[in-house]
């Protein structure tokens, strides 16, 4: 689990817009339904959030927007790690913190679920061991097996008692990222606040990627999902069929030249692990695709599949780092997208 930019993802439905490093596919356009679409774009959580809304009424559209951006700068202002007044980071910072938001806990007992579910691989605790590394780098080096071992005994998310009037942590030095499902509670957030206004058709990328209703092109939204080791590809398209999809990669923040050691780390062996280049999932909501992501990418192939198969609704596309494809069979891949 790494701190930002984990994910990369092309938006190519017709004309749709593509979100953070991804850039711009096509260009902005009213369809011919008489439903005209309108996109926007901020910064939260450490990624480029783009909206993309269709609507009869443009002034309904921009309303929705407008609250559902509201409802991101809430969510980073409650989970942000660089931000010293969030709640997570006076929780870091005192080790204990009254009167939470009822955000924090949500998501905080998400996490320890798939945290149970995965035996420990998805682990929000890992904060000192991406701190160690983030430390050693900063001195142009990896950081030594007896700082890792150190980082390493304070990973643990038993250690973090959540309650919904207190949550606390059991250990002195434990420290949390939320940055493996904050961004997918935001999206489900941002769902939420969209259908509440009304909008039956949008397209929503908050780092992980969710939509409702259909596209312009009267069918699902068509994304493309990046290929790990080629910046301007993608390795696949899927429509995205009412369920969110995450993914997590080893292509974005390294801690060595060849990639080998990135942000995201094993909270076992406290290094990153060595099976896979990205793991992209699907699941009926994003909290859970971006915690999967995660989990998927740690375990490897094996572990991780059987992990899938506990979880109903969910599918998973991984490449290995010797770009080995493995798709489950529910995963809505469209047949042009299966080659690199």
């Amino acid at each position: 689990m790494g701190q930002v930019g984990r994910r990369r993802f092309l938006l190519l439905a017709a004309g749709a817009v593509g979100g953070g490093a991804a850039g711009l596919w096509g260009a902005h356009r009213d369809d011919d339904r008489g439903c005209p679409r309108v996109t926007r774009t901020t910064h939260a959580l450490g990624t480029e959030v783009s909206l993309t809304v269709r609507h009869p009424q443009p002034e309904v559209a921009e309303r929705a927007i407008a609250a559902a951006f509201g409802e991101l700068q809430l969510v980073q202002r409650l989970m942000s790690i660089y931000d010293s007044g969030s709640q997570l980071s006076r929780l870091n910072r005192d080790g204990r913190l009254e009167s939470p938001h009822l955000h924090l806990v949500a998501v905080l007992r998400e996490a320890q679920r798939a945290s149970a579910a995965s035996e420990g691989a998805f682990d929000v605790t890992v904060q000192p061991l991406w701190e160690a590394f983030a430390a050693a780098q900063k001195q142009q080096r990896l950081p030594t097996a007896v700082e890792v071992a150190a980082a390493r005994l304070l990973v643990d998310w038993r250690q973090v008692e959540v309650h919904d009037d207190r949550i606390r942590c059991l250990r002195p030095g434990v420290r949390i990222t939320l940055n493996g499902i904050a961004q997918g509670y935001a999206t489900d957030r941002v769902l939420a606040v969209l259908r509440a206004h009304g909008i039956e058709h949008a397209l929503i990328n908050a780092g992980e990627l969710n939509s409702l209703g259909q596209s312009e092109r009267g069918g699902a939204w068509r994304v493309g999902i990046q290929h790990p080791r080629r910046t301007d590809a993608y390795v696949a398209l899927a429509d995205l069929d009412g369920r969110a999809l995450a993914t997590s990669g080893d292509y974005n923040t390294k801690f060595s030249a060849d990639g080998h050691y990135n942000h995201i780390l094993d909270p076992c062996s406290g290094y990153s692990p060595t099976e896979l280049a990205s793991a992209s999932v699907v699941a009926p909501s994003a909290t859970l695709a971006d915690a999967l992501s995660t989990a998927l990418f740690v375990l490897g192939p094996d572990g991780g599949l059987a992990l899938l198969a506990q979880n109903p609704g969910a599918d998973a596309l991984l490449i290995t780092k010797d770009g080995e494809t493995i798709a489950t069979a529910g995963f809505p891949l469209r047949a042009e997208g299966n080659a690199a």
